[in-house]
Order: C-alpha cells, then structure tokens, then sequence
C-alpha cells in the first residue's frame, strides 16, 4: 500500500487512550476524518479525563481545541474542514452553542466557514453536553 492510500491513525499527545478501539483520527491520503471529541481536559497519565467544566461554553471551548488538536495532528487545520456535526444533550443549548460557536470561528479569522449540522443526542456519558466531530480534506 503507497503511503497515499494508506490509513493512519491520528493521536494527539494531549489526548487519552479512547475507551474503546477506535482512534481520535484517521487519515487516508488527503482526508482526515475526526471523531467525535468531548470537553476534555488534556490527559494526564494515570488520571482519568476530566470534564473542562459543568457549563455549556467551557465544554463548548474545550470540544473545539480538542477536534483542534486532532486535525493539527493530522496535518490539517480549521481552513481544511469541510464538515463539522455537532451533537448537543439538551435542545435549549441549541442559541448558546451557535453564539459561543460563531464567536469561536469569527476569531480563526477562516476564510470559508465549513458546513454544519447540529442535532441532539442524549447518549453522551454523564455530565457531557457536546460532542463534535469534523472531515477534513487537506490540500
């Protein structure tokens, strides 16, 4: 297989083993498809992952530098996002998501936004309330 049509997976340094056998990141030639990532704070060896905090802006912020981290691991960055899905727990966090979110993309200073879709879902772990996932075409 030439590296071109290889899959490789992508694992930040600031990120936790996943519970389960997947990876934080794939990339296949010039795509890149990121997992759903949580709020998060950096791992710290031997510790368990630890929520950025109870509100909806500090999970919010911290989701987005984690998918981040991810895509910079890969070797892409905001500009290369084509799709982002976001996934909410409560459907009254639909207005405060949008406005932490634009102000979040206002200051990349990105020259297209990606496209978007947000729906809810409840199956988040306890005490999670977003979950974003990104596909990144690098290139």
């Amino acid at each position: 297989m030439s590296d071109q049509t290889a899959k490789t997976a992508v694992v930040p340094a600031t990120h936790a083993a996943p519970p389960a056998k997947f990876s934080h990141g794939v990339r296949k030639g010039n795509i890149l498809q990121v997992a759903g990532q949580v709020g998060f704070l950096p791992a710290v060896p031997g510790e368990a992952p630890t929520v950025a905090g109870p509100t909806l802006r500090e999970q919010t912020l911290q989701t987005l530098a984690n998918v981040k981290s991810v895509l910079e691991a890969g070797g892409a960055s905001w500009d290369d996002v084509m799709m982002l899905r976001v996934y909410l727990t409560d459907v009254a966090h639909f207005a405060e998501m949008n406005e932490i979110y634009n102000t979040y993309f206002d200051e990349q200073n990105l020259k297209d936004a990606p496209a978007a879709r947000t729906t809810v879902y409840v199956g988040l772990p306890a005490g999670l309330l977003i979950e974003i996932d990104a596909l990144a075409v690098l290139g």
